[in-house]
């Protein structure tokens, strides 16, 4: 149980900026601690629905109130993952080959493309998360953070690491059994949030199976970068998709 906690905290401290205290020596491994991925998404999506819902409760309008609960995740998480988003684009966008995409994506400079994939998913999110007129249902917000983080979860099992160094390369060669906790808390979720949950679910797995295609064929597999864009482009997918629900 100690091991566990521990590999949760790491958890924590890799995918937000949240305290969460000093590790012991050694630390945990990446790969060990990745089956926390989707639980911290509890935390996040947490942070997510109650800054929307106080925005609207100060009689913001839906679309600032929107964009608010964008920026507390933003914030939460350092722009750890819109930082891969970002990179991924420049990468796809400007390299020709895998070589050249992956030295793109290394630079931390951010270019054309990567400037265009945060404005058009930040206003792609933000809309559809307007079109909802109200506060999401807690356990819609909670099914947004596990289920795309669960996603980063399912290409670190299904894809091999892209370059020899990085996240993508020490999270590799998950077990089978590391995807379990994830799911589970995806499935009561699922219970819980009703049809709404299984749209944002749909749409995550959609996002991890689209961006884990076209990493595998541009890049040869997954990378840091790779497992950002997954999760940011199955949050703002599951928020289309809710939004089709009220169409």
């Amino acid at each position: 149980m100690a091991a566990r906690l521990r590999e949760a905290q790491l958890a924590l401290i890799l995918l937000t900026r949240l305290p969460a205290g000093r590790l012991p020596d050694p630390a945990p491994e990446i790969a060990r601690a990745a089956w926390a991925f989707p639980l911290v998404g509890l935390v996040v999506g947490a942070a997510f629905w109650a800054a929307h819902w106080l925005a609207l409760t100060l009689g913001l309008g839906v679309l600032p109130a929107a964009l608010i609960a964008l920026a507390a995740t933003i914030w939460l998480t350092g722009a750890l993952h819109w930082d891969g988003l970002a990179d991924m684009a420049d990468g796809l966008g400007g390299g020709h080959d895998r070589a050249r995409a992956l030295e793109i994506m290394r630079d931390s400079r951010i270019g054309s493309f990567g400037v265009l994939a945060i404005v058009l998913a930040l206003a792609l999110g933000a809309s559809a998360l307007a079109q909802q007129g109200g506060p999401l249902p807690l356990a819609v917000a909670l099914a947004l953070g596990v289920s795309s983080r669960l996603g980063m979860l399912a290409l670190l099992w299904a894809l091999p690491p892209a370059r020899a160094d990085g996240l993508g390369q020490q999270g590799a060669g998950l077990s089978t059994r590391a995807l379990l906790p994830g799911l589970a808390c995806a499935l009561a979720l699922l219970v819980w949030a009703g049809l709404a949950g299984l749209a944002v679910l749909l749409a995550s797995a959609f996002a991890a199976l689209a961006i884990g295609t076209l990493a595998r064929r541009r890049l040869g597999g997954q990378s840091g970068d790779v497992l950002g864009a997954a999760q940011v482009c199955a949050e703002i997918l599951g928020l289309i998709a809710l939004a089709m629900l009220l169409a």
